[in-house]
């Protein structure tokens, strides 16, 4: 039977990790070392480590939610809040910056592990560092696998990149599999894994006879400039998964994760929906969701969309359109929003 983890009170799901724990300690510690290969890296790793600094937000939440939040002294790349189900575990957490902190920052932490959410942050050009500095202080480095496995990126230490083979939740599930073979607590990956596998099936259903052809959406992460080509979401990023998922076609058509498409082209496209990312970031004007939604109302083209006539525009959290647990938020924002559309039409 499949678990929705939503559903469970803070006092369960604490027992069910402690559950966890014992069966973790009746099948007994895995065989260290233990070596797995990381987006084109063999890292090995002697016991579980007990010190990490998580570069990116969701490596953050995902160790949070395996029950691990003891082990991070510091995060940095930050896009807004965490999830009300892991704020607890996530409470007075280290930050050392809320985008890329500089190596020193990081080192200074001593950690045993660095976690990176994106390749940019510890890629050959990495923003923070390279694997090869951190590797030569005897420092472990992981990237997440959602961000190497068929994806190029590009060598700007900052690019999105583009995908050769679209983006899907698996890859976030191997993560959680990985991640909790090297901290030892695989129970607890197995039963995190059940409960995304279930909340993705209730999601399916509630939209699964709500329209008789595919409803065309877009997704807006930000810009440079409000009235500037906007960052949309191509068709093989983790929006393009959610779109799938949900049977709603992206109106854009493109391996990159994030291009910057004109308007015009967007309105001619007449998008039925409008997803929107929310975030705290602030590093250009399109960040502001308010601003976006004023955007969207004001301007005489955009205006006359059907998703904007219609109001049929949807907020999710940025993290939520980036590979990581939360892309699991967004199918569930998004189903709930289609259902209560069609009750309205």
């Amino acid at each position: 039977m499949s678990v929705n983890k939503k559903s469970l009170c803070p006092a369960l799901l604490s027992g069910m990790f402690g559950f966890a724990m014992l069966i973790n300690a009746a099948q007994g510690a895995p065989h260290y070392p233990l070596t797995l290969e990381n987006c084109g890296h063999q890292e090995t790793f002697n016991h579980p480590p007990r010190r990490v600094v998580t570069l990116g937000q969701h490596e953050t939440e995902l160790l949070l939610a395996l029950g691990l939040e003891k082990t991070i002294v510091g995060t940095a790349v930050w896009f807004g809040r965490l999830p009300p189900d892991l704020q607890s575990r996530g409470k007075g957490l280290k930050k050392l910056a809320n985008n890329a902190p500089g190596f020193e920052a990081v080192a200074a932490q001593n950690p045993e592990l660095v976690l990176a959410q994106y390749s940019w942050h510890l890629g050959p050009q990495g923003e923070v560092a390279t694997r090869e500095q951190f590797e030569d202080l005897g420092i472990r480095t992981w990237i997440s696998p959602a961000d190497c496995i068929g994806k190029s990126v590009a060598n700007s230490s900052n690019a999105d990149g583009a995908r050769t083979v679209p983006f899907s939740i698996d890859y976030i599930q191997r993560e959680i599999s990985e991640l909790a073979r090297i901290f030892n607590v695989e129970a607890r990956g197995a039963a995190l894994n059940e409960a995304l596998a279930g909340r993705i099936a209730t999601a399916r259903k509630r939209v699964k006879h709500q329209n008789t052809a595919p409803l065309k959406v877009m997704f807006w992460f930000s810009s440079s400039r409000l009235n500037g080509d906007p960052w949309v979401a191509g068709s093989d990023g983790a929006p393009g998964w959610i779109s799938q998922t949900l049977g709603l076609q992206n109106i854009i058509n493109s391996h990159d994760e994030w291009p910057a498409v004109s308007w015009e082209h967007i309105v001619r496209s007449q998008p039925d929906i409008i997803v929107i990312a929310a975030m705290d970031r602030r590093l250009y004007p399109a960040d502001d969701v308010a601003a976006k939604q004023r955007f969207l109302l004001s301007d005489p083209v955009t205006s006359q969309m059907p998703a904007v006539k219609k109001g049929h525009i949807v907020i999710v959290p940025a993290m939520s359109l980036n590979p990581s647990l939360r892309n699991v938020d967004a199918i569930e924002l998004i189903s709930q929003q289609i259902a209560a559309f069609a009750e309205k039409s």
